[in-house]
């Protein structure tokens, strides 16, 4: 699915995703990502059943003031002791299907909060 691009915006949006590619400012994303309105970081956890602590202190160290997981075409929930780490900093945690959460992340980007979108694909 496309999604509209709105022009002279001063963060990073998801233009598109489908269920193998996730589009951040219009360059093609193939393997799980995260996404902050001023970085993207190209390579994460790579399944939903893999994903570990480690994976989580990645989103911690760059402080969001909430992180939406995308976990993957299906939503699932992964064991809260992974994420504990985010929640003990007061960071919240939205756990929805990766297309939700590309929807979700530009609506929270455009408004000025410091989101992170964790996607799964």
């Amino acid at each position: 699915m496309k999604l509209h691009l709105s022009h002279g915006t001063d963060f990073n949006q998801i233009t598109g995703y489908g269920p193998d590619h996730v589009l951040v400012n219009r360059v093609r994303h193939e393997t799980s990502l995260i996404v902050l309105p001023d970085e993207v970081i190209g390579t994460w956890a790579s399944r939903f059943e893999d994903l570990s602590a480690q994976d989580f202190d990645v989103v911690l160290m760059r402080a969001p003031e909430i992180v939406l997981l995308g976990s993957g075409a299906r939503l699932r929930f992964p064991a809260p002791a992974l994420y504990a780490g985010l929640l003990k900093a007061r960071i919240g945690v939205e756990v929805m299907d990766t297309a939700a959460a590309c929807r979700t992340y530009n609506i929270l980007a455009a408004e000025g909060r410091r989101v992170a979108a964790a996607l799964i694909l």
